[in-house]
């Protein structure tokens, strides 16, 4: 075998730097294993607040953090944890994580807690969080555990605030309204009105409008991935296969 063989077939065969491995998990968390438009978890909380951009900021952030707390500490108990009890372990974390972030939005976001409501304590039972602690921090480093939950986090967040705003322009015709909730007294002018006589569409605001506007995101992810593979294909030259639709047999007697 050539030198230029072997080379070739080292490269090939060597391990993702860490900075590839990085990468990878946010390609992973914010699009092609997106949390909400993917793997399809946590849609529960996700339609129920996110009527509104400070609603769904709130909430995301709630779940990235812990997510990032679940994913860190889980990752650092790994190899002390019987994989008997793992599940009821990672639970507690996660309950924890989730009753500090509670605790601490009650304290210094009364407001926005009270609107929130029960959702907040939900995170427990978010299938996301859980999700990635058994398929990843369980499995792997702190430090790649730690940018899991981040980027994972961040792409829930992303998917919230942007059917958050759809609702909310659509149902009231604004835009950062109530931010003040989240970010205090300078926020207090950040609302952005289109018209001084819009009449709203009830419809965006209520749950059915959660449901189509999670579709209607679903729906683009998945056209604009089917061309962008069509698009790589055509360019690599690798024919479209397609399936012949099957011949109908008679029934003869």
């Amino acid at each position: 075998m050539s030198n230029a063989n072997q080379t070739e077939q080292s490269q090939n065969t060597a391990e993702p730097t860490r900075w590839q491995t990085y990468k990878h998990i946010m390609d992973n968390g914010l699009w092609k294993n997106n949390q909400a438009l993917v793997a399809l978890l946590g849609l529960c909380p996700l339609l129920a607040v996110s009527n509104n951009i400070v609603n769904g900021l709130s909430l995301g952030l709630a779940t990235l953090a812990v997510l990032l707390i679940s994913n860190g500490l889980i990752s650092l108990i790994r190899n002390h944890v019987s994989s008997d009890i793992r599940i009821p372990v990672f639970v507690a974390i996660i309950a924890t994580a989730v009753t500090i972030i509670d605790l601490l939005m009650n304290a210094y976001l009364h407001t926005l807690h009270g609107i929130l409501g029960i959702f907040i304590p939900l995170i427990v039972t978010n299938c996301a969080i859980l999700g990635r602690a058994e398929a990843y921090a369980s499995k792997n480093t702190l430090d790649k555990a730690l940018v899991d939950g981040f980027f994972m986090g961040l792409g829930f967040l992303l998917v919230l605030v942007l059917l958050g705003a759809l609702r909310e322009m659509i149902g009231n015709g604004t835009l950062f309204e109530h931010t003040h909730l989240l970010f205090g007294d300078i926020a207090q002018n950040w609302t952005i009105h289109f018209s001084d006589n819009y009449q709203g569409v009830l419809l965006a605001v209520l749950p059915p409008g959660a449901f189509i506007g999670l579709g209607l995101l679903i729906a683009l992810k998945n056209a604009y991935d089917a061309k962008k593979t069509a698009k790589t294909n055509n360019a690599l030259g690798i024919p479209i296969a397609i399936t012949p639709a099957p011949q109908q047999q008679e029934n003869r007697p």
